[in-house]
């Protein structure tokens, strides 16, 4: 088994409190469905800015990446099987998975 990385991107946000309780059951049901296989089910990403090799430095409200979770799996393939049931695509986002090569 490998670790697997699924990168968040897009999506939207609930706007009211049973909108977000309800999006995080989706959430919470999906991550039942992938069961032991989830090694940490993550979290959204905050601000954030980007550090070029040169120093420089992009700033807060660049849009990337939304949040992570990490699960085990047999290979990228079914990774990337288990990463099409994820709430965040129902709502126009995208996720990319990555295998997490051990050092």
């Amino acid at each position: 088994m490998s670790k697997f990385v699924f990168v968040y991107s897009g999506g939207s946000m609930a706007q009211t409190p049973e909108e977000q309780q309800a999006s995080m059951q989706e959430w919470m049901d999906w991550f039942g469905t992938l069961g032991e296989s989830v090694a940490d089910i993550g979290n959204p990403f905050g601000a954030s800015s980007t550090v070029s090799a040169d120093g420089s430095i992009a700033g807060p409200g660049r849009l990337g990446a939304t949040g992570y979770t990490t699960i085990t799996a047999d290979s990228l393939d079914s990774a990337t099987a288990a990463a099409k049931g994820c709430p965040v695509l129902a709502t126009g986002g995208s996720i990319d998975v990555y295998e997490a090569v051990q050092m």
